[in-house]
């Protein structure tokens, strides 16, 4: 059984439903969460969990929930994960905050991937929860939707300053989602009438006085045209002092920012970016593949058309040592790198984003940068170059201008290394990946 990490959840667009509501620990926690569970297991159908986690992994089931409550349970509260493996992928966080002046109950519900509410039937199931959660839990304010759309709203903050948002809160409507549930507080902020004549698809008035309201039928089409129209008719609705216009350019700017853009990424360096637009939140993820189709690393100069000769006495000595330094690269990057011990091109696309992912140029000082990694980097790179192209290495006293012999061309990989290691961006322009591509083609 495999849980959806923060990492799997950055991959694919999912919906995101956040829920805090009042939570009455008096009468027990069981008997107080059992209608929280009661509505997932009747109304969740194809995104229920499927096992709980907390130190081990247990089939989901009512005894499995309170097991894992106790055992993480402290002097705060408790917090379990709930999660789903199959299609679609779920995760469920479930915090209870037990100490405070008003105990509460906080839910994060991920269910991966979005278009899977493609259809009405499936989207019926999230309303149906928040409907029961939000009778059961009072919540000053509640909303699911895209993930990747709500990054671009800038929440919670919404613009505001830390200190400013974390003291106000969701005091007003600062954006509309797919799914929204506002407490009493923010109804009579609003107006009940104005907020129960809201145009959207669903409008409901909760037993407790809170207004659960639903833009549209499905979530997975939010950024279609008639989707953006009708968010903006509603916001506009909600929010008289906001231009319409204004709203609807704003959300047709975030539509235009999510639209996929097909990667074409530079032959030589494709291997390497191809694994960097992952790493970018979903919200600017197609702007960076756009970036990353138009850069064009410089064309390798770590070459020569004649080589220097050999100046030194002993090159078995010289070799020795050129070994020791490579093996020490593969010994502290193994772990990280495994893919290091075969000395593959493959290898060096995997250094290249190893480095890349964790600023390893920056996270470093020049002494140790010059002194141990860039000659490590160096005589690996160059043992590549001699093992998968049957080059020959043409040694020199100095370091940086010992060579290898490919076909008719004479490579430097301890300068290409020192270019190479100089800030996070040299990485992408003097990559180890294009580096050895160009030094293929003069394979004899």
């Amino acid at each position: 059984m495999t849980t959806l990490t923060l990492h799997d959840l950055n991959k694919v667009d999912c919906l995101r439903f956040l829920f805090d509501g009042a939570f009455n620990s008096g009468n027990g926690i069981e008997p107080e969460l059992a209608p929280f569970f009661d509505a997932l297991e009747k109304y969740a159908g194809g995104w229920m969990p499927t096992f709980v986690k907390t130190s081990r992994m247990r089939k989901y089931s009512r005894d499995a929930v309170w097991r894992a409550i106790e055992e993480r349970r402290d002097d705060y509260g408790s917090n379990i994960g709930l999660f789903r493996s199959e299609n679609p992928g779920v995760s469920l966080a479930l915090t209870l905050g037990l100490t405070q002046e008003d105990p509460d109950l906080r839910a994060r519900l991920s269910v991966q991937p979005l278009s899977f509410f493609s259809e009405e039937k499936a989207c019926l199931g999230i309303v149906a929860t928040a409907r029961a959660w939000a009778s059961r839990y009072p919540a000053h304010h509640a909303s699911a939707h895209s993930s990747a759309d709500r990054q671009l709203t800038d929440s919670p903050a919404f613009g505001r300053d830390d200190a400013t948002w974390k003291r106000d809160g969701f005091d007003k409507i600062y954006e509309l989602f797919w799914l929204n549930i506002f407490g009493p507080k923010l109804v009579e902020s609003v107006g009940r009438e104005r907020m129960l004549t809201t145009p959207a698809h669903l409008v409901e008035e909760l037993p407790n006085g809170s207004v659960l309201l639903v833009l549209r039928p499905t979530a997975a089409d939010f950024d279609s045209e008639e989707a953006r129209v009708a968010q903006a008719r509603a916001h506009v609705h909600l929010r008289p002092d906001l231009d319409f216009d204004t709203v609807l350019s704003t959300l047709r700017e975030r539509s235009a920012a999510l639209a996929p853009v097909e990667p074409r990424f530079h032959p030589d360096v494709a291997p390497f970016l191809s694994r960097l637009p992952d790493e970018f939140s979903l919200s600017e993820r197609q702007r960076k593949i756009a970036e990353l189709n138009a850069f064009r690393p410089p064309v390798p100069e770590e070459w020569l058309p004649v080589a220097h000769p050999s100046d030194v006495e002993n090159p078995e000595h010289v070799l020795e040592s050129y070994g020791d330094l490579s093996e020490g690269l593969v010994a502290v990057l193994h772990t990280d790198v495994p893919s290091i011990m075969e000395e593959t091109p493959e290898s060096l696309t995997d250094l290249d984003f190893h480095f890349w992912k964790t600023h390893f140029p920056e996270r470093y000082t020049r002494d140790v940068l010059d002194g141990h990694t860039i000659p490590a980097l160096g005589a690996f790179l160059g043992d590549v170059l001699v093992r998968r192209l049957g080059g020959t290495w043409v040694l020199r006293q100095k370091m940086e201008e010992s060579q290898v012999r490919v076909g008719k061309r004479i490579w430097l990989p301890f300068l290409r290394a020192r270019r190479y290691m100089q800030s996070r961006q040299s990485l992408l322009e003097y990559s180890l990946t294009q580096f050895f591509h160009e030094a293929e083609r003069y394979r004899p």
